[in-house]
């Protein structure tokens, strides 16, 4: 998308206004002192006093002036030269400016730096999630290229048994089903990216729907589960079925969603009984693509939409530390008002 373009003709500097907007408040008395000065019949000649406080009130407002001047444009020329820097440099380039002249400019400074940190960093996740897209499509593709290859140039005189045939073919649909299943953790990650409507759901109404699509995991809701939560029930729904799924392939039998609500937000524990997540791989769990079941079809990528489905209705979540056997995510979300 081509960035809209500022129209181009001619405005004045703010330097400008400040001087002309100073200047003509000055100017307003001494069009006063003159208008009297020349009615008077004895003299129209301005004292020594008079022209000494003119002198004097010129002086000031353009000392005035000069002030407002240096401490509302120069942090601004700073900002635009900064903005074009970091256009330049990336992420080097952002940092503090030195001088901020009002707490209004410094406010829309910081504002600018959190912005202009959180592209960058968006733009440093596109780049290695597309590296990662890159080798996890392009592996399977590879497997089943070369077991094409090899039926396509199967010998007439020395041909394949049906056992072998059989395993190539094999081949080919376990890896056609894994690339579909990584589309559709892709698609599932661009509705994340891209918030649905807002809209509200419970956790009582999530159950019914988690336990008939795991019917061999016992579900159970506790706590504050009517409450409603700033999430529509699409959203729940992929939340809690990928938390679901996880644990169903890391061995649990039972999972349970605990709810504590408070003025604002909703804290949702959601624990496991399954095998747990060694000390090693709790710190990557997060990370796109990230998978202990790569052999059994595991794309790595559910905690991450997860992740960024609640990122984009202002919940979070986080892998609490172990206690025990199992996993325990802790939700947090904000209430519906």
């Amino acid at each position: 998308m081509t960035a809209p373009r500022v129209r181009t003709k001619w405005r004045p500097p703010l330097a400008l206004i400040v001087y002309a907007v100073l200047l003509a408040v000055m100017a307003l008395p001494v069009l006063i002192i003159i208008w009297f000065r020349a009615t008077e019949t004895t003299s129209i000649r301005m004292t020594p006093a008079e022209t000494g406080a003119l002198v004097v009130v010129l002086t000031l407002t353009l000392a005035v002036a000069y002030v407002l001047a240096r401490t509302i444009t120069r942090p601004i020329n700073a900002l635009i030269a900064r903005t074009e820097e970091i256009a330049r440099g990336g992420k080097a380039a952002i940092r503090p400016l030195d001088r901020y002249g009002t707490r209004e400019i410094a406010t829309l400074s910081q504002s600018f730096l959190d912005l202009a940190g959180r592209l960058v960093d968006r733009t440093e996740y596109v780049r290695s999630f597309a590296a990662h897209v890159s080798h996890e499509l392009k592996s399977p593709l590879t497997a089943i290229r070369g077991a094409a290859e090899l039926l396509r140039d199967d010998q007439t005189d020395l041909p394949m048994t049906t056992a072998q045939r059989l395993r190539f073919l094999d081949n080919i649909i376990a890896d056609a089903e894994r690339l579909d299943a990584l589309l559709s953790r892709l698609r599932e990650l661009a509705q994340a990216e891209l918030p649905m409507a807002q809209g509200e759901t419970s956790i009582e109404d999530v159950l019914p729907v988690l336990r008939k699509r795991f019917p061999g995991l016992e579900i159970f809701g506790l706590g504050d589960t009517q409450n409603t939560v700033a999430l529509p029930f699409e959203a729940a729904d992929i939340v809690f079925a990928n938390l679901a799924e996880n644990a169903v392939q890391h061995g649990a039998m039972r999972l349970e969603l605990v709810v504590a609500a408070d003025a604002r937000t909703a804290t949702i524990l959601v624990r496991d009984n399954g095998r747990g997540i060694s000390e090693g791989n709790r710190e990557h769990v997060f990370q796109p693509f990230f998978s202990t079941r790569r052999e059994q079809g595991g794309t790595g990528m559910g905690l991450d939409i997860v992740r960024t489905m609640l990122g984009s209705y202002g919940g979070t979540i986080h892998l609490r530390q172990a206690t025990g056997a199992g996993t325990d995510f802790e939700i947090i979300v904000p209430l519906t008002p």
